[in-house]
């Protein structure tokens, strides 16, 4: 913050705050009557662990609660009031004046629509300016935010790009109209951290060109650290602990604060048995994207063998070919070379063939917002699969089983009745996690299942995972970027980097010893105090 940033006028005040909703249960307040605000060129943070409240308190400042929430108080921007604004006068505000960046970017990217459609549309729109301009300014954005080959980037869709990038095509999308306040709800979470140190670059260089406020919601507190002047911490709804950034977390004055700070995955996974038998396996697997000229091989001569009870983590940089490698080797995407599971080559399996098999190879996504349907009540998500792989089962004995999948993710099975809408963050990721060990599957890909999550909730999750594998002989293949979170999960790590695995071995030995430069990369990115 600027030595006169408390002489600038307030940009935003939020003033006893108000968020609740309505459910099947009675109504529920999710926020307390909090109040902070941010002035031109100044970065605040919210920070509190997944369901604190921080944000619902931004989706209440877009308008953006569903159709149940309800916010009270005033939320000020240049002194009008957006609490019970209509929504035609919020539009010229959103997406112009006011930028936000969405925690989940599957869930805020039209499917059907190419990345440069959504992003070309709201700059015409906003900046009345012709297609050919706003093109323009679109692959502008894209080269800002570090998207490769932007002119082909243009005409791909959603699903064809990694979490990572994804995620940097809602930076850019928010950012295009160069906006007075930026809120950016969990912006770095689906990144690797070399490119996250070069997103926050980005959104610092700009907030010092515009003057740009940014209220920065994060459990990332390394990263708060870094780019915030004040930080409000908030637990169950309520500002518990405010102040100067470096005062806060040098000086804590809440319990609560003081738990964020010492949050984090700890220990390490019980070895598997070194006789366990092999689960799966693969050899020579190679992966393409698209046809003709946009031919491009995504993974090349991958191989692996995963044994009953063991972790792989799968790490490298966004767009290495992680993803892409385990969802070949569910066949989940088409490839080339050798797989086997339980001594079956599945090589060739068509779609038909592989059904039988896809209770025993489940998956856990990164988005568990994008990935459970808001339509369906989260007794039904856990019981779906149930229906196609048991039709045998009675509508009484799929709850039973709902009820005994849901206590086994540490989740009160009454909330059987609600919503994902109505869950944070952890508890919609237990979700996902109770629908695929519902049906009892012998391999697990989680794919980057923490990374939305608070270091607290990290812990949480993993120490789940770890109970779950060992109490159901689980072999999981575990995908993040997150290498302290990896440490604590995995066996084995393999380290990829541009569709190729360029490490392969023991956990501690990749993390202690690594023999390749671009690992030692990412672990001094990952651990910049030193040691991983």
């Amino acid at each position: 913050m600027t030595p006169d940033a408390n002489d600038k006028p307030v940009l935003l005040a939020v003033e006893d705050l108000r968020v609740g909703f309505q459910t099947d249960e009675g109504s529920v307040e999710a926020v307390h009557g909090i109040s902070f605000h941010v002035r031109p060129g100044e970065t605040i943070a919210i920070v509190g662990e997944s369901g604190s409240g921080k944000s619902q308190s931004m989706m209440a400042a877009m308008g953006l609660l569903p159709r149940n929430g309800r916010a009270t108080g005033r939320i000020l921007f240049h002194g009008e009031n957006l609490v019970g604004m209509n929504k035609t006068a919020l539009n010229r505000i959103r997406g112009d004046r006011i930028g936000m960046v969405f925690q989940e970017p599957m869930t805020s990217l039209d499917p059907l629509y190419t990345i440069g459609s959504q992003l070309i549309e709201p700059i015409m729109r906003h900046q009345r300016i012709g297609r050919k301009n706003a093109r323009e300014r679109a692959l502008e954005m894209l080269r800002l935010v570090r998207i490769p080959d932007p002119e082909r980037r243009m005409d791909a869709y959603p699903n064809e790009m990694s979490g990572g990038q994804r995620q940097r095509v809602m930076i850019a999308m928010a950012l295009a109209n160069n906006p007075e306040l930026l809120i950016a709800d969990e912006p770095t979470t689906a990144l690797d951290v070399t490119i996250q140190a070069e997103i926050l670059d980005l959104i610092a260089d700009l907030q010092a060109r515009l003057g740009m406020g940014v209220i920065f919601i994060s459990h990332d507190l390394g990263v708060v650290r870094r780019i915030a002047q004040r930080v409000y911490v908030m637990c169950r709804g309520d500002v518990v602990e405010s102040g100067r950034t470096a005062e806060v977390f040098d000086n804590p004055q809440h319990d609560y604060t003081r738990a964020l700070i010492a949050a984090g995955p700890s220990g390490l996974k019980q070895p598997h048995a070194l006789d366990a038998p092999v689960v799966m396996s693969a050899s020579n697997l190679d992966v393409f994207y698209g046809r003709g000229a946009y031919r491009r091989q995504a993974v090349a001569d991958a191989g692996l063998t995963l044994h009953q009870g063991q972790t792989i983590g799968i790490v490298g940089e966004s767009g290495s070919g992680k993803s892409t490698l385990a969802r070949a080797l569910l066949r989940l995407l088409p490839s080339s070379g050798r797989i086997r599971f339980d001594d079956r080559d599945i090589s060739g399996y068509d779609r038909a063939q592989m059904r039988p098999l896809r209770r025993q190879l489940q998956v856990v996504f990164q988005d568990p917002f994008g990935s459970l349907s808001p339509r369906m009540t989260v007794g039904q998500i856990v019981t779906e699969g149930l229906t196609v792989h048991e039709p045998g089962l009675s509508a009484r004995e799929r709850d039973m089983r709902a009820i005994r999948a849901l206590e086994e993710v540490h989740l009160d099975p009454v909330m059987r009745n609600r919503y994902p809408h109505e869950f944070s963050g952890g508890q919609r990721q237990r979700i996902a996690i109770a629908r695929a060990i519902i049906l009892k599957p012998r391999v697990l890909l989680l794919d980057e299942p923490t990374s939305a999550l608070d270091r607290q909730v990290q812990k949480q999750i993993v120490d789940l995972l770890r109970d779950l594998q060992a109490a159901h002989a689980l072999s999981y293949l575990f995908i993040s970027h997150d290498l302290a979170v990896v440490r604590a999960m995995a066996d084995r790590i393999l380290v990829m980097k541009n569709g190729r695995v360029i490490e392969d071995g023991p956990a501690l030995s990749v993390l202690d010893s690594p023999r390749e430069d671009y690992t030692r990369t990412l672990i001094a990115a990952a651990f910049p105090g030193g040691g991983a």
